[in-house]
């Protein structure tokens, strides 16, 4: 038996009438008598037996029955997952970001996709970029947003958003008392560095070297975040990602291009052997909108 023979046995069988199952089905009369004709000369045995309008079913047809019932159930189930999986309702999203982009794009993207899907859901964490290879490697995440392209057999890196790395300096250093592009050369107030072997801290090391210049530096952090609010609390100026820099408090900072430039890009990384689903693509389209809303208030 076709799949379609299994609808129309299944329709006859509820309706107990061609029109019935007709109506059941939306298709024309006609197509119902068709299709268990053919049917039954497929299977070389009647399974309805003709009386004053109504189809009886024979005992084959009963015993056939018993499996079919289990079969529409999970044609049933099958037609509900793929709604759910056009739709994006119920699936569960694993995301992973760095934690400068936690803190800075995910919330208003989070927020917004949640508003626009009622029904889908996700799980967030924060990690650096090694352990977030690894997550996606190992599937135990979807999706992650880096900074960073680690360039990593078996790791697809998309650009979502381009930017340019951002100088954080108090309102009351020399820096930050004019406004304007930032020359690594007038650069005077010490330095909030970031951790040695960070990808865009090492960037930043070379927009120096490449002036031939050393800048001064008493502290070091492990993030961008903290760099930030070192700066607010008037302990040095540094240079920070611009979703960070998007975040900062204006009262107490300001904001500069750094002069040479230092590109950065917003990544959506993920494995080579899980693509994402449309459902994960919806989420992303929030990603990438929200990244560039953010870079537009820094001027990138």
């Amino acid at each position: 038996m076709r799949l379609r023979h299994i609808e129309v046995f299944h329709a006859i069988m509820q309706a107990g009438t061609i029109t019935g199952a007709a109506q059941i089905l939306h298709i024309s009369q006609p197509a119902v008598t068709k299709v268990l004709q053919h049917c039954e000369l497929q299977l070389g045995l009647p399974l309805f037996n003709r009386v004053r309008g109504k189809l009886y079913p024979t005992p084959e047809a009963q015993r056939l029955r018993l499996e079919i019932d289990k079969l529409n159930k999970d044609l049933v189930s099958i037609r509900r997952l793929a709604s759910n999986l056009r739709t994006g309702e119920f699936e569960l999203l694993r995301l992973v970001s760095t934690p400068a982009l936690g803190i800075s794009v995910l919330p208003s993207a989070i927020a917004q996709w949640c508003a626009a899907y009622p029904n889908a859901r996700c799980t967030l964490a924060t990690h650096h970029t090694r352990e977030i290879i690894s997550a996606l490697l190992l599937n135990e995440a979807d999706l992650a947003l880096s900074l960073h392209d680690p360039c990593y057999p078996g790791i697809v890196a998309e650009p979502l958003a381009a930017g340019m790395m951002m100088a954080l300096c108090p309102l009351n250093s020399p820096e930050g008392a004019v406004g304007g592009a930032l020359k690594v050369a007038d650069i005077r107030t010490p330095l909030i560095a970031i951790a040695e072997g960070d990808p865009l801290g090492n960037l930043v090391m070379g927009a120096f070297e490449s002036e031939d210049l050393h800048p001064q530096s008493r502290i070091t952090v492990q993030t961008y975040q903290l760099a930030r609010s070192l700066v607010e609390a008037g302990a040095g100026m540094t240079v920070v990602d611009p979703f960070t820099a998007a975040a900062a408090d204006h009262t107490r900072v300001r904001v500069r291009a750094l002069e040479p430039s230092v590109p950065v890009q917003l990544y959506l990384l993920t494995a080579v052997s899980s693509p994402p689903a449309q459902s994960a693509r919806r989420l992303v389209k929030f990603l990438g909108e929200t990244a560039r809303a953010s870079l537009a208030t820094v001027g990138v």
